[in-house]
């Protein structure tokens, strides 16, 4: 089957650092690996939008996120609570973890969840996100869940192709090539 991230399409070059990248995840634990590795690269203030079919991954990604970032709580769904915070055990930004599934409107409906208000000091992650919560702030990290199931006769049923695209200034100079290490 080779690596986990056989296919690899990096974006950047010797003089400009990768600003998208995208890597196929062959198991949950791997999705949950590969959170781990964007962990570092986020900060207080950082917006991630996750996006993916019910069951491609969000969670889960988002489970190795909050172990990366040393944060309080089991990660699970929050798509009954709409949003859980896991505060920092080690000193760095919570994480605040919405579930914007069941939201039909934009940001005027998640308003009532004050995600401009915890935005500055910690990494928000939305999934569902897209088209909702894009005007919280001018930089965001995209990452598009895909699942390759009958894509092609041999498509591992377990394989997702995961796609992570930093927009705006603050991923201008961000390199994501770490997101392609094993």
């Amino acid at each position: 089957m080779g690596t986990p991230h056989e296919d690899l399409h990096p974006t950047g070059t010797q003089d400009r650092p990768t600003t998208a990248v995208r890597v196929t995840v062959r198991t949950a634990e791997r999705m949950r690996d590969l959170g781990r590795r964007l962990a570092p690269l986020l900060g207080p203030g950082d917006l991630v939008l996750l996006n993916g079919e019910l069951g491609a991954g969000k969670t889960t990604l988002t489970r190795g996120l909050g172990e990366g970032l040393g944060v309080r709580g089991a990660v699970t769904s929050p798509t009954f609570v709409i949003a859980r915070v896991h505060p920092s055990l080690t000193g760095g930004p919570a994480l605040v973890h919405v579930d914007a599934y069941r939201l039909a409107g934009g940001l005027d409906q998640m308003e009532d969840l004050d995600l401009d208000v915890s935005l500055p000091e910690s990494v928000v992650v939305v999934e569902w996100g897209e088209g909702k919560v894009e005007e919280l702030s001018e930089a965001r990290l995209q990452v598009v869940i895909e699942r390759t199931v009958g894509t092609t006769p041999d498509a591992d049923d377990d394989a997702r192709v995961v796609t992570v695209t930093g927009v705006g200034p603050r991923w201008a100079l961000v390199d994501l090539a770490p997101l392609l290490e094993a």
